[in-house]
């Protein structure tokens, strides 16, 4: 069975990055959007971010456009966009796909080892967040509603 840290995935310049090197840390992924009703989520991930990088979290967004077209930019744009309203910091990938035949690698992993509601693996909405303890294992998924700060207890408890 392949682990998470197997898998690779391109930053937004296009260079594919090892998540080997989040070894060690608590792991936030989420599905992102621009021009979302949720996107203002950014700002309490970047929150937490900021308060907890030191003890070891790592927050990595994957861009999606699957969802209502809300990610439509390049991987220039949508970087400038988190950059500039939401100063985020914590890496924001390549956009992606979630879901069907051209599914992630990562997000195949995650939706096998943390279904969705009655079971079902399909990421439904932009801003999924997967949540991933320091040896790997996918603790919990949590629907687009859950917002940053309702994940801070369980990041804590893992810190």
């Amino acid at each position: 069975m392949t682990t998470l840290y197997e898998l690779k995935a391109a930053d937004a310049s296009g260079t594919e990055q090892s998540l080997e090197a989040h070894r060690g840390k608590v792991l936030l992924i989420v599905n992102t959007a621009s021009k979302c009703g949720f996107t203002p989520q950014y700002e309490g991930l970047q929150k937490l971010y900021e308060q907890y990088a030191d003890q070891g979290l790592e927050i990595i967004g994957f861009p999606c456009n699957q969802f209502g077209a809300q990610e439509p930019g390049s991987d220039d744009e949508i970087q400038s966009f988190c950059s500039l309203n939401y100063s985020v910091s914590f890496p924001v990938m390549a956009k992606i796909d979630v879901n069907g035949a051209n599914t992630h690698p990562v997000y195949q992993y995650l939706k096998s080892s943390a279904k969705g509601l009655l079971g079902s693996e399909g990421i439904k909405w932009n801003f999924t967040k997967f949540l991933v303890d320091r040896e790997g294992n996918v603790v919990d998924r949590f629907a687009p509603t859950t917002t940053p700060k309702q994940l801070e207890d369980k990041i804590k408890a893992l810190l």
